[in-house]
Order: C-alpha cells, then structure tokens, then sequence
C-alpha cells in the first residue's frame, strides 16, 4: 500500500475552493492561486495525501495565470489522464495516491526544460519551505530545491 492516500480527515478540512478543485476536478480562476508568485524554495505536495508533486527548482512564470512546472519530482506521484470534458482533448494531471485533480499539462514549455508545462492549481497543493522538508518527511528530496541567494 501507498505511503500516500487519500486521506478522509484531510478531505473534510478542505476549503470550498479546495475541495471544489481536488475533488470535483474544479479549475481556479486564472491569477487567483496562492502560490502562482510564491518563489521560495520547497517542494509542492498534494494538500489530501501529502505525496511530493513539485519542485520550486521546476517552477516557472509561464504567464498562463497559474502555477507552471516543467516535471514532477517523481513520475510515480502523478497520472496523465485523457481528459475530452470540455469539447477539446487534454491531458489531465491527478496526484497517484490522493487521486486530487491537479491541473492539466500541455507540450508548450520551455524546450531547453523538456518541453512540457504542467499547469498546477494552488488549491490543489500545499508548500512545504525547504527549511521544513526535512522535519516534515520530505527530506529526499532536498537535493531538487535550488538554493535563493
């Protein structure tokens, strides 16, 4: 069994606008999230399981309205949905474990990162500073935040 799941006391502490987007794949409005502007270091984890999604190493300002990364932390922690909802075909991004709707990746990014943009709800996520990784479990991975000088 996972590490991360879905977890029912982390559901029922959800916001609206959280639960609204992780559990019934709810997109934010563009500009709103709070962490399209945040540039600490840290990673990004899903707020129901935990399980480590994103790098701030991997962040960039795509000027898409919201969070952008170039690639997960870990392939594992995220599956690539077929997504045709909304009268075009799109790739989904949900987290493994927690099965939150993330966002959506799109094959528009910077090519000299890998090409991809993974367009990220902040509602779906919750950061962790890099100077709390380590006491918060997440101290693997330490060595994919950059440091800010």
């Amino acid at each position: 069994m996972s590490k991360y799941q879905k977890k029912m006391e982390a559901i029922s502490s959800l916001s609206p606008e959280q639960y609204r987007v992780t559990q019934e794949s709810g997109t934010e409005y563009p500009g709103t999230g709070e962490y399209l502007n945040n540039k600490e270091p840290g990673i990004y984890v899903d707020v129901v399981s935990g399980e480590p999604l994103f790098a701030s190493s991997d962040k960039f300002d795509s000027g898409s309205g919201w969070p952008s990364f170039t690639k997960p932390i870990e392939h594992a922690n995220v599956k690539e949905l077929l997504d045709a909802r909304h009268g075009t075909i799109s790739t989904e991004v949900r987290s493994a474990g927690g099965d939150s709707h993330l966002g959506h990746v799109f094959p528009d990014g910077p090519a000299e990162r890998g090409g991809l943009r993974y367009c990220i709800n902040s509602a779906s996520l919750r950061f962790v500073h890099r100077d709390n990784m380590e006491a918060e479990g997440y101290g693997a991975y330490l060595n994919q935040v950059e440091n800010i000088k």
